[in-house]
Parts: structure tokens; sequence; C-alpha cells
């Protein structure tokens, strides 16, 4: 707190009139003390490398993302999430006037389930399976769903994905016998993020937005999970729930410019 200290005026008696206030702040650490390296303090954070690989992946990516909308090509993102599955040890007690809804700290774990989330952001569709597990079986299903079942008028299907390993055509060849797999492979062409840019994946958002409006509460089976997703994706595709993307090729080149190894 700042403190003031009086003084008696020279030649003037000493009152309201003859005081001078002075204020003094407060000792503070030093700007360069505030700066100082806090070496008890790490963050979590995505570490990417731009280099000229992810500067064209981006590229590409954000280019596919400009087009209007084409029903003979359209443009589907796809990820996938893991989520643990935890159950009650107790009855939760319900909400009422004087408290909110309680349920015990202990619960009983019951393994994962993965989340297989298809977006397609034009149109304001998304489709979510949940799997026991995320293989590339499991992959080649929900590419041949696309392929085959939700676009089978279309030319060719534009998909957005992660590197993980199972997303690769190899995989349809583990899943279907090699006329059935090559009938798939020619109807898709994929769109790889860049390594450690996954966030340039506009699935990620509705994956956002499922951890908010499905995750934060225990879900104890596979099947209860659906129970969940379920009526959210219906109310999604029914509202027609798009995403705006904001982030251009202009922006981009504007706010990684320094990235660019060669300079016009």
């Amino acid at each position: 707190r700042a403190c003031s200290v009086v003084h008696a005026a020279s030649g003037r008696p000493v009152g309201d009139a003859g005081r001078r206030r002075v204020v003094l702040r407060r000792d503070r650490a030093s700007r360069s003390k505030k700066q100082a390296i806090k070496p008890w303090l790490s963050r979590q954070w995505c570490i990417s490398k731009l280099d000229a690989e992810f500067l064209a992946r981006m590229e590409d990516l954000l280019d596919l993302y400009a087009k209007p909308y084409d029903a003979a090509e359209p443009v589907v993102c796809f990820d996938e999430k893991s989520v643990q599955l935890l159950g009650e040890v107790r009855e939760p007690l319900p909400a009422s006037a004087s408290h909110p809804a309680r349920h015990d700290y202990e619960y009983v774990r019951g393994g994962t389930a993965n989340l297989l989330v298809a977006l397609e952001p034009l149109a304001g569709w998304r489709d979510v399976a949940v799997t026991d597990q995320r293989t590339k079986v499991d992959f080649a299903h929900r590419m041949r769903f696309l392929a085959l079942e939700r676009y089978p008028d279309a030319r060719v299907v534009h998909v957005v994905l992660d590197n993980l390993n199972t997303h690769t055509l190899g995989a349809l060849y583990e899943a279907f016998p090699a006329t059935d797999a090559r009938r798939i492979a020619r109807r898709l062409q994929f769109h790889p993020t860049p390594v450690h840019g996954s966030w340039l994946n506009m699935v990620e958002i509705e994956n956002s937005v499922i951890a908010r409006a499905c995750l934060a509460r225990r879900i104890p089976t596979a099947q209860a999970l659906r129970d969940v997703i379920r009526p959210w994706q219906d109310q999604r595709n029914a509202a027609n729930a798009r995403i705006e993307w904001r982030f251009s090729l202009d922006s981009a080149r504007s706010k990684f410019d320094r990235f660019y190894p060669a300079k016009s």
C-alpha cells in the first residue's frame, strides 16, 4: 500500500494548508526479475517444424477449403478420438433446490472406446461411429462407407486426415478383397495434414464440440456412448450446423512469411 510522508513547509505552520503529500510506491520486483526464467514452470505445447513440407501440405488444405461446394467432389474431414469409459460405484444423487447433482469420487474403469468422426463442413453433415478399436480395418470400413454408401454418385471424395499409421490406402487391402479395395481407392483422394499440424483439420473443431456436449460426464460402456452421441449427431445434422473457417491461403502466407524458404 502506498504510504505518505508529511513535511512542514519552510516558514509555514504545520497544518492542512502547509502539508505536502509525497507518495512512495511500494517496493516491487524489477522487470528483469519478472522476466527471469522460471525452471519450475512448464507448459505442454505442440511444437511444429515449419519447413517446406509443412507449408506445402498446409497450402493444399487451404486451397481445398476455399473451393465452393461440389456434390461431385465432396470434402470430408476425418479423425479419431479415444474416450475413457468410466462407471459409477454408487448411484448419483439428483440435483435439488438446495444442492447440485452429486456423484461419488470413486469410479469403475470400463476400458476405452473410439470415436471415428467424419465431417463434411460445407454440407453441415457429420457421422460418428463408436468402435472398440481403431485399427486399419476399422479405418477401411469408414472409407468404404464414405465412398460407396454416403457418396455413391461422387466422382471423387476428398478426405482430410492426419498422419496416423492406419490412415493409408493399404488399409483397404487388409479389410477387403483386392477388387473391392481398388474400387474404393479409386474414389478416394487423401489430403494429409502437416506433421504436428492437425489443427488444420476442421474436424478437430467438431471434436471439441463433441467433448463439451457429450463427454463431460461418466459414460460406462460403448453402447452408452452411442446412446449419448446419436441424438447429438442427429440434432446437429438437422440444424445443418457448419464450421466457419476463416484461415485462408493469403492469411497463412502473411502469418508464416518468414518460414517460406524462397522469396519472390
